[in-house]
C-alpha cells in the first residue's frame, strides 16, 4: 500500500512571515535607534555652540581684569598686558570665529583647554574630575534615597486613597515639591544648627573636614558623611514631593487595569498582587523619569553647593563665572549638556524599548 509524503510548504510559509516580521521589527528599532543618536550629536554641537558664544558676550575678561589688577602695583599698562597675556596664554584679539575653531577642534580631541584663572595652566579636565565625584557622591545618593522613599510612599497614599494618610501624605508631597531648594537648605540650616543645634556649623560647610585626606579609610568615610547629612536631607526633600505624586497617580492608574482584578479573582495574597503586579507595573514610568533627573542632578546642586560651600562641580561653576574662567565655564557647561542630552536619551530609548508602539509610532513620520 502506497503512502504520500506530506506537504510542508505551509510551515515555511509561515516561518518566511515570522522572518519578515523580525526583520521588520529589528529594521524600526535600529532607525528608532538611529534617529535618537543623530538627534543627540545635533542638540550637543548646537548648545556647544551656544554656549562658546554666550559665555564670550559676558562683559569683560580676565586678561582686562588681571592687568587693571598689574597696573595698581605699579607696572605701566605695556607691561601689564604682556605679562597678563603670558599668564593666560591667550590672545583675546583674535576674531571669535578663529577661537571657535580652535576651541571645536581642541574639543574633538578631547582637550577642554587649561584654567585662566582659578587654577593657571592647569587643564580644565583634571579639575573636573578632581570635583565630579564629591557631586556625584552627594546628588546621586540623594537621588536613590528620594527615589526609593517616594515610591514607597506614594503608593500608601494610593492604597489608602481618601483616607487621612493619604491627605497627609498628597499635603506635604505638594509643599515640598513646591519650595524651591535654596529655601529648604536656609530652613534647614536655622532649625539644625541655630534652633535645636544637633549640627554644629562646622559639619555644614565644605566636604571635608580640615585634616581629612581622602582615601580607603574609616576616618575619611566617616567624615565624608557627616558633611553630606544636611546637603542630602536637602537633596530629598526638594525631590521627594514629585516622585511621591508620581508614583501615587501611577499606582490608581494601575489598580484599574484588569490584571488586578484577575488576580484578585484567581486568590492570590495581596502582597504579591502589590510587588509583583501593582508595583513594577507602576513604577516603570517613574525608572525613566530617574533616567532623566540623573542628568539633572550636577546641574541642580550649583545653589546648594554654594551654599553649604561643598566641594563639587556646582560650587566649582559659580566660582568659575565670577572669575570669567572662560575654559572652565565652557568645560562644565559642556559636561552638564552631555548629561542632561544624554540621559535625556537614554529615557527615550528606555520608552521606546518598555513600549513598542513609541518607535513605531515615530517612524511613520
Amino acid at each position: 500500500m502506497s503512502t504520500t509524503t506530506p506537504s510542508i510548504s505551509p510551515p515555511r510559509r509561515r516561518t518566511l512571515r515570522l522572518n519578515q516580521q523580525d526583520r521588520d521589527h529589528w529594521l524600526s528599532t535600529a532607525k528608532y535607534f538611529g534617529r535618537t543618536l543623530l538627534k543627540t550629536l545635533f542638540i550637543i554641537w548646537l548648545v556647544t555652540t551656544l554656549t562658546f558664544f554666550i559665555i564670550r558676550t559676558l562683559p569683560g575678561n580676565p586678561v582686562d581684569i588681571m592687568v587693571m589688577s598689574l597696573m595698581d602695583t605699579g607696572l605701566s599698562e605695556e607691561e601689564a598686558q604682556a605679562r597678563a597675556k603670558a599668564l593666560f596664554r591667550i590672545d583675546f584679539d583674535k576674531p571669535v570665529m578663529a577661537q571657535y575653531t580652535e576651541f571645536m577642534n581642541n574639543l574633538l580631541h578631547g582637550d577642554l583647554g587649561d584654567s585662566y584663572v582659578l587654577a593657571p595652566g592647569k587643564p580644565v579636565m583634571d579639575i573636573l574630575m578632581q570635583r565630579l565625584p564629591w557631586t556625584l557622591f552627594s546628588a546621586g545618593i540623594s537621588l536613590l534615597i528620594s527615589f526609593m522613599l517616594g515610591i514607597f510612599l506614594g503608593m500608601i497614599a494610593a492604597y489608602k486613597r481618601n483616607s487621612w494618610i493619604d491627605q497627609l501624605l498628597t499635603n506635604v508631597s505638594a509643599i515640598l515639591d513646591a519650595v524651591p531648594n535654596t529655601l529648604t537648605a536656609i530652613l534647614l540650616v536655622m532649625l539644625l544648627g541655630l534652633a535645636l543645634k544637633v549640627v554644629p556649623f562646622s559639619m555644614m560647610r565644605g566636604s571635608l573636614s580640615p585634616g581629612i585626606k581622602p582615601g580607603f579609610t574609616l576616618e575619611f568615610f566617616v567624615d565624608a558623611f557627616r558633611h553630606l547629612l544636611v546637603p542630602c536631607m536637602v537633596y530629598v526633600l526638594s525631590t521627594l514631593g514629585g516622585w511621591m505624586l508620581a508614583m501615587r497617580s501611577s499606582t490608581i492608574s494601575a489598580l484599574g487595569d484588569d490584571y488586578v482584578t484577575v488576580a484578585k479573582a484567581r486568590g492570590l495574597p495581596d502582597m504579591r498582587i502589590i510587588t509583583a503586579y501593582v508595583g513594577r507595573n507602576a513604577s516603570l514610568p517613574l525608572f525613566t523619569g530617574l533616567a532623566i533627573s540623573l542628568g539633572f542632578v550636577v546641574a541642580g546642586s550649583v545653589l546648594i553647593e554654594l551654599i553649604f560651600v561643598y566641594q563639587g562641580v556646582g560650587l566649582l561653576l559659580s566660582q568659575a563665572i565670577a572669575k570669567r574662567d572662560y575654559p572652565l565655564m565652557q568645560g562644565i557647561l559642556l559636561m552638564l549638556t552631555i548629561m542632561v542630552i544624554l540621559s535625556t536619551a537614554v529615557a527615550d530609548l528606555l520608552y521606546g524599548w518598555l513600549d513598542p508602539r513609541i518607535r513605531i509610532a515615530s517612524g511613520e513620520k
